[in-house]
């Protein structure tokens, strides 16, 4: 059976790890580097860097800030943010991410996450889905990009179904209404994606204790879990989740103290 991985999530604006709620109201969480290094040392499986602001203000990826994390940081790496082609895709690579997240990219040309998974393999590709409710939607949740600023009509289930097709493999599930409110994850938006696609799904947004990362694994079938808040502020530790999802049946990766 593979490890649930639990993944420190580390949104950066102009070269800072920061935190808001629903992407706003941004809080300043410390360098990021730094930051990625200690995630490495107390446990953490995995880290994923977001250039939250990115797209938005039509930047290209946090090439050095990789760079430098991944000349000390010996666990994998995620990058999202500003990521528009192939190149970039490659750049982020040879700089040391060990896999791409895209969005906003996606969305508005498909073709990439094909382009991308057939050049690198989709081991590379995370497609991160930022979904907000929406009743007149299919299945109830709608697509949006820009960091939740814009909103695409598109229904988040058939866009997990048709990334997974075109070669994602891995959905990085954001649920904006719970983003930063740690009052818990989305459990049935993550449950309705992870059900019905056939690879793994990091449930994200809304982590507020070690209870959570366990009901979304248990509950909404979530293969990892993301969290920032918690982690950033010292509000829980990673050993603190692992502890807790040991304790409750779920296979994990040992962690220091």
């Amino acid at each position: 059976m593979l490890s649930t991985r639990v993944i420190a999530c580390l949104d950066v604006h102009n070269g800072r790890t920061v935190k808001g709620i629903n992407f706003i109201n941004l809080k300043d969480a410390g360098d990021p580097v730094e930051q990625a290094l200690q995630y490495s040392i107390i446990g953490a499986d995995e880290i994923c860097f977001l250039d939250i602001s990115a797209t938005y203000e039509k930047r290209r990826a946090m090439f050095d800030v990789i760079s430098k994390t991944a000349e000390s940081c010996f666990v994998p790496l995620t990058v999202g943010g500003g990521v528009k082609n192939l190149s970039d895709f490659r750049e982020l690579l040879k700089s040391g991410a060990d896999k791409v997240s895209i969005n906003s990219s996606a969305v508005y040309n498909p073709k990439l996450i094909e382009e991308s998974s057939d050049k690198f393999g989709n081991q590379c590709v995370v497609l991160a889905i930022d979904a907000i409710e929406n009743k007149t939607m299919p299945c109830g949740y709608e697509v949006t990009t820009h960091g939740g600023r814009k909103k695409t009509n598109i229904d988040a289930l058939k866009w997990a179904k048709q990334g997974v097709k075109k070669g994602a493999g891995e959905i990085l599930l954001t649920s904006m209404k719970a983003d930063g409110t740690k009052q818990g994850y989305n459990l049935k938006l993550t449950k309705l994606i992870s059900k019905n696609v056939s690879v793994p799904v990091i449930a994200s947004g809304g982590a507020g204790k070690p209870e959570d990362m366990v009901e979304v694994v248990l509950k909404a079938g979530a293969s990892a879990v993301l969290a920032a808040s918690i982690f950033h502020f010292g509000i829980h530790s990673i050993h603190s989740v692992k502890k807790e999802m040991f304790e409750n049946g779920i296979v994990i990766r040992e962690c220091e103290r």
